[in-house]
């Protein structure tokens, strides 16, 4: 229920925001444009985001006969977890992460990078998909795929509003509205952008912490995760995913590190995480 309350407040807060930009670009013609913008991002955020976050990272469906035993895993934890079997997708990078997409656990999508799957044993690879699959079970997929939608959204019409300070607006000069308002639309190009950032931390550090904690009851010891996490932290700052702004939270770790990718980063400290499952700082 809180999650579905959270899709619906992103959903209007997109809409808003959306047309404030288009009344300021171009009074009433740009609040026509972006109201019709808003309904097909709505449209798109909800029904189609798990397959926009798929195509924005080249990920592919792995055949069982192409890896039997990662379809063997997902399957054990799936059960386990009283759950339907997700869809297990590729992405084709050697960066280490993995993340879960999807409007509903009957539509669910589990995704790992061609990295992850070389570098971790067993163990560890059955805790990263176990906390995936967590996701999956406490409905956080919706509304972290919305999310992720909505931000990019914004950081794309906030680029559109760049341009029309640049040019004098959408509606022109004549519109009485205020299609020339140039400081208006550059303090909201410059804005959008954070604010894109912070509807994603409604996607909230906790769910990491109760995706850990579920995951390690799901794979039976908390230890596989804890470990993966390290790796998967040390990955990051070796080998950083190409991930944009819009989409880091997804992932099991934040793909980039340092700098604003920390300062805005919507995981908690890994070990903090490790110190949560283990009791302990390392393992």
């Amino acid at each position: 229920m809180w999650n579905n309350l959270k899709t619906v407040f992103l959903l209007g807060a997109l809409t808003g925001l959306l047309m404030l930009i288009g009344g300021l670009a171009g009074g009433r013609t740009g609040l026509v444009i972006a109201f019709g913008l808003a309904v097909v991002m709505n449209f798109a955020s909800y029904w189609m985001s798990d397959k926009i976050v798929l195509a924005t990272y080249r990920a592919q469906p792995i055949p069982r006969d192409q890896d039997p035993e990662l379809h063997a895993i997902v399957e054990q934890l799936a059960a386990r977890a009283n759950m339907p079997m997700p869809r297990i997708y590729r992405i084709p990078t050697d960066a280490m992460n993995a993340f879960a997409t999807g409007r509903n656990p009957q539509n669910a999508v589990v995704a790992v990078t061609d990295g992850l799957r070389r570098a971790l044993d067993r163990e560890e690879l059955e805790g990263v998909l176990a906390h995936e699959l967590s996701h999956v079970q406490n409905r956080d997929i919706l509304i972290s795929a919305v999310a992720a939608t909505i931000a990019g959204a914004i950081m794309m019409v906030a680029s559109m509003a760049r341009w029309a300070a640049l040019f004098g607006g959408f509606g022109g000069r004549d519109d009485r509205n205020g299609g020339g308002n140039a400081l208006g639309l550059i303090l909201m190009a410059v804005l959008a952008p954070f604010a894109a950032m912070f509807i994603q931390m409604a996607v909230s550090r906790s769910r990491e912490y109760e995706a850990d904690a579920t995951g390690a009851r799901i794979a039976g010891n908390p230890y596989g995760l804890a470990r993966a996490l390290q790796k998967l932290e040390q990955g990051a700052k070796a080998r950083p995913l190409p991930a944009g702004p819009a989409t880091s939270h997804l992932f099991i770790v934040h793909p980039f590190l340092g700098g604003l990718g920390k300062l805005f980063s919507t995981h908690p400290p890994t070990k903090e995480r490790v110190r949560r499952l283990t009791g302990q700082t390392q393992v």
